[in-house]
């Protein structure tokens, strides 16, 4: 437990960059489970996100997006062949 009274996640986050095979959009991503799926999006992979950029055009905020299947997809083959590792709990 930290000195504020929250309690510390003491895995070993590994981000690894993995691009969109729809769209080429490039973010950080970490798998802590075959659920479970952390993505950083940066400005640039938002902006060349062909599904993001369908969500937005008609003016619909991104953080109300909930995602990209394309991504998903992208990320699930990168764990497949073994670009993108889960990491034990």
């Amino acid at each position: 437990m930290s000195a504020n009274g929250r309690h510390l996640d003491e895995r070993q986050v590994a981000l690894s960059a993995v691009s969109c095979e729809r769209c080429g959009a490039a973010v950080l991503a970490a798998k802590f489970s075959l659920q479970h799926t952390s993505v950083q999006w940066s400005a640039a992979a938002v902006q060349a996100c062909a599904e993001f950029g369908a969500s937005t055009a008609g003016g619909r905020p991104s953080a109300l997006v909930e995602g990209c299947a394309s991504l998903r997809d992208s990320i699930d083959a990168a764990v497949a062949a073994g670009r993108l590792e889960v990491s034990p709990p």
